[in-house]
């Protein structure tokens, strides 16, 4: 059994695709720099990785890899909307995705709701944080803007480090306006919600990342993770690492771990296959 889970686990790596990746350079401490990153995700035969940076675009960071690393696997980049670049600042936006952004991440480490569990590991400067609603509840007339600007191009709009309310709402509105949404962890505490509610986001289209740095952390165990997987069926969940952090394994050997997890707890190939492959790729296919 150990054997054939190894041998499944190295052709689900064929092909796949790790949309949530830290890389240097950066102003936190990373494992690795792209051009590492990519020619270890070439070697394992994976399509393609997506470059995060919470404090600036890493499109044209991507674009510069892809021209000179030499390797089949493409890497990706996206925009959080922090404030280094403006917060909920269109101008950002639509400069990301012209330079090819395919995510864009609503606030991460700046979001109103992060702040109110306090820093995180590597935070440098004080501030008020970033919420996407008026007093009233309503959402920021820069909201619709931005939906609508990543609409038009293709790409995918993603919740960050929102609130669960927030999160709720905005893939909610997002998708009543054709906006391509995603859910991202879910099981990380700062951004929690339930499985029923995952269920209920997923049934509107919106589409649910699950990350191994959740489990690595003692968040959620692999065989939660699994159900939930699941639970939400084909078509709506894909599978990414969050990692990258300096001290701890690369992406792709965590990739690897993640992939013969689910393995051992059940999932079959065609389950994880849509989950590494089919929904990924169509996040970063514009499709």
């Amino acid at each position: 059994m150990e054997d054939r889970i190894k041998e499944l686990t190295d052709e689900l790596l064929i092909g796949a695709y790790d949309l949530h990746v830290h890389t240097s350079p950066s102003v936190f401490p990373r494992e690795q720099d792209g051009f590492q990153l990519i020619r270890e995700a070439d070697a394992a035969g994976m399509a393609g990785v997506m470059l995060k940076s919470h404090y600036e675009s890493t499109a044209l960071r991507a674009s510069l890899i892809n021209q000179y690393s030499g390797c089949k696997a493409k890497a990706y980049g996206g925009l959080a909307l922090n404030w280094p670049v403006g917060g909920l600042n269109i101008y950002a936006v639509s400069n990301a995705l012209r330079a090819g952004a395919k995510i864009i991440w609503m606030p991460t480490r700046d979001s109103a709701n992060s702040l109110c569990y306090g820093d995180m590991e590597g935070d440098f400067f004080s501030r008020k944080g970033i919420t996407l609603q008026k007093e009233d509840g309503s959402l920021k007339d820069e909201v619709y803007e931005i939906m609508d600007a990543v609409k038009h191009s293709g790409a995918a709009l993603a919740t960050g480090h929102l609130s669960p309310k927030e999160s709720v709402l905005l893939c909610r509105v997002g998708r009543s306006r054709g906006t391509r949404m995603i859910l991202t962890h879910p099981e990380f505490p700062r951004t929690y919600l339930e499985p029923a509610v995952q269920l209920e986001l997923a049934k509107l289209g919106v589409l649910v990342e699950k990350n191994w740095l959740n489990i690595m952390q003692g968040r959620v165990t692999a065989a939660q993770m699994a159900a939930t997987i699941r639970l939400l069926g084909p078509g709506q969940v894909y599978i990414a690492t969050d990692r990258g952090q300096k001290g701890h394994p690369t992406p792709v050997s965590e990739y690897r771990r993640f992939v013969c997890a689910l393995l051992q707890e059940g999932l079959t190939k065609d389950e994880l296959m849509n989950a590494t492959h089919d929904v990924p790729r169509a996040i970063v296919d514009g499709g």
